[in-house]
């Protein structure tokens, strides 16, 4: 559903999609210590895109319970 109103955004805001959406698998597979920093770029990444995508449509942003198997950023 995500991608049906991602097409009808202008260009940042289509960007913002592919960028959250690559950022969350890329954050799901940065698992162990040796990832930290990794995980805090993609972390950055994410709410950058958020915030572009939170403009336009909150529903298209990604929630951190989105991202499969995610531990939350409290039990981390």
């Amino acid at each position: 559903m995500a991608s049906l109103a991602g097409r009808h955004l202008p260009a940042r805001g289509q960007a913002a999609v592919a960028d959250a959406a690559e950022a969350a698998r890329l954050y799901a597979a940065c698992r162990g210590p040796q990832y930290a920093e990794a995980r805090q770029l993609l972390e950055i990444r994410l709410r950058r895109a958020n915030r572009v995508l939170a403009a336009r449509n909150p529903g298209l942003t990604v929630r951190w319970a989105d991202i499969p198997t995610l531990i939350t950023k409290e039990e981390r």
